[in-house]
């Protein structure tokens, strides 16, 4: 195993290791944490929750279509309000923001080739509950403390609907997205996207899910209905009034950290929930909403880290189906990715499965007792996924991750192929041209990167010389490629880029021309520059 690889798996998979890993790693220092002024999670009771399930979204009525005005069509409006809710029976109630004043938000549900409209409400306070910090580009005194604006994350949306991060509007504004649904089925999420306080607006509670359905999907015979079953996960941390805690630099001016992990894995919105299953087949429609948290996930038949996990399958990624389903007792997912799943609990009738990283319980299923009846399939075969040939692509970009720090070695700002978010627009790649874009990573983190609008396929991982990197500009390899696990080969619109390697993507940027953007998905990032703007031009 090389070094980079043997960092990245043991940065991964857990709230404490990787907070101690990166914090060491990279000489972070939060603001220290008197004893008991955090909410002890790991002593709380366990599985006396049950899972909440987020309703589906309906419409409020009909309007007309931006490109065809004669016709109506479905409309949403969704207000984004401060609500209380208890993330455990024994924790006192939370403060939160949420979609429709639930954290997550509603299950919107919509069709392959049918367009809708969302109006997103900003009913918030005036006043944000989390630390601003001012010194950020994007979140500069002079403007409103609360700000919004959504984007669905792996939507093929129209420019002005993508929730670009300076297009956003305070409370009592709203914003009318128009979402063409334009793509095969797949598992989306919608989330805040705000310049400069996306991190906190996030960690307040602005996620949900985006489901699109279609006619493929509908003959694959797979679970569905309250077999089918929506689990977003993020971690929090809290003080014992039962408040949400987020972290600060110490710096009074300057309170921004370059990383969050909370003490507790949330599933939709519970610690330790558990779920009443039938002994039968179930699909997971599962997202990893945390700000900076990879997760290292199996399910295990004891509530022990010692226990062998059990097979379970993978159908879908990010962007839609797999080729065919895939086999696997561990999925690693990290921020913004997306995993759909099948679990079989017929062997299981009458006792426990638990969902767990490899250091940390997050939820339980128990199993029914009695037999129950079936009609669902898990297909061999699923939705064709043609290999992009690396000759189709008519640029190569080569891009790098990089952590800039001061002298004490801490974090100061975190740049794309070294440029700030204000400075000139440099990938504009061609509509329907296809791209090869190579992130070089400097770092010694785990880099979810994002690209809005487009699909992507992962090519490969190779591991390079920083040394040599650093000293002269060239990229000299130090191991062959990485192998790809058989379920990263699906479509993608995040991609992990580890550490200390080179990560390769084939893009074709189709759907529409206009202004998107592409970022770290670890949301601290995200906010101190760690994201660019790109164009899409007509020719």
């Amino acid at each position: 195993m090389t070094t980079s690889r043997r960092t990245f798996l043991q940065q991964i998979g857990s709230l404490a290791a990787a907070t101690a890993a990166r914090t060491a790693e990279a000489g972070h220092t939060h603001d220290p944490v008197p004893s008991g002024q955090l909410l002890d999670t790991s002593a709380l009771a366990r599985f006396v929750d049950p899972l909440p399930i987020p309703p589906i979204a309906k419409p409020a009525g009909t309007r007309p279509s931006p490109d065809q005005p004669a016709t109506q069509l479905p409309y949403y409006r969704i207000p984004m309000r401060q609500f209380q809710a208890k993330v455990h029976r024994d924790v006192p109630p939370t403060t939160f923001w949420g979609y429709a004043a639930s954290s997550p938000g509603p299950t919107i549900e919509a069709r392959r080739g049918e367009a809708i409209l969302v109006e997103w409400v900003n009913d918030l306070p005036p006043q944000h509950f989390l630390p601003i910090d001012h010194t950020l580009h994007g979140a500069e005194s002079g403007k409103p403390d609360v700000r919004t604006v959504v984007h669905l994350h792996g939507g093929r949306t129209p420019p002005g609907s993508d929730g670009y991060p300076e297009d956003w509007f305070v409370p009592g504004q709203s914003a009318t997205c128009y979402y063409t649904n334009q793509q095969e089925a797949a598992s989306l999420f919608y989330h805040d996207h705000a310049m400069g306080i996306t991190r906190l607006n996030t960690v307040a509670g602005l996620t949900g899910l985006y489901l699109i359905r279609d006619e493929f999907e509908d003959g694959l015979n797979l679970p569905k209905g309250p077999h089918e079953i929506p689990l977003v996960l993020f971690d929090r941390s809290f003080q014992p009034n039962g408040q949400l805690y987020y972290p600060v630099s110490g710096k009074a001016e300057a309170p921004w950290v370059s990383e969050y992990y909370g003490s507790a894995i949330l599933a939709n919105g519970k610690i330790f929930p558990y779920l009443d299953v039938e002994p039968r087949l179930y699909r997971l429609r599962l997202l990893n909403s945390s700000n900076g948290s990879f997760y290292q996930l199996s399910f295990s038949p004891e509530d022990s880290m010692l226990s062998k996990g059990v097979d379970f399958h993978q159908i879908g990624s990010d962007q839609g189906f797999l080729a065919a389903p895939a086999r696997i007792n561990l999925l690693i997912v990290g921020p913004g990715e997306r995993a759909d799943l099948i679990l079989d609990f017929s062997s299981h009738a009458g006792k426990n499965l638990y969902l767990r990283t490899h250091v940390a319980l997050v939820m339980q299923f128990r199993v029914a007792s009695t037999k129950a009846a079936d009609g669902s399939t898990l297909p061999q075969i699923l939705r064709a996924v043609p290999r992009t040939p690396v000759s189709a692509a008519v640029v190569t970009r080569e891009l790098t991750l990089a952590d800039y720090q001061n002298r004490l070695g801490r974090s100061s700002v975190m740049l794309l192929n070294g440029a700030h978010w204000d400075m000139p627009v440099t990938e504009k790649p061609v509509l329907d041209s296809n791209e090869i874009w190579s992130f070089v990573n400097l770092t010694d983190d785990s880099h979810p990167i994002h690209l809005h609008l487009v699909r992507f396929q992962l090519l490969d991982r190779r591991p390079f010389d920083l040394s040599v990197y650093q000293l002269t500009g060239k990229i000299v390899f130090t191991d062959p490629s990485l192998s790809i696990a058989e379920n990263e080969l699906g479509w993608k619109d995040t991609v992990r880029v580890d550490p200390l390697t080179i990560t390769r993507i084939i893009v074709k940027f189709e759907g529409y021309a206009g202004r998107y953007v592409w970022h770290c998905h670890l949301l601290e990032h995200e906010d101190n520059e760690m994201m660019r703007p790109y164009v899409i031009t007509s020719a």
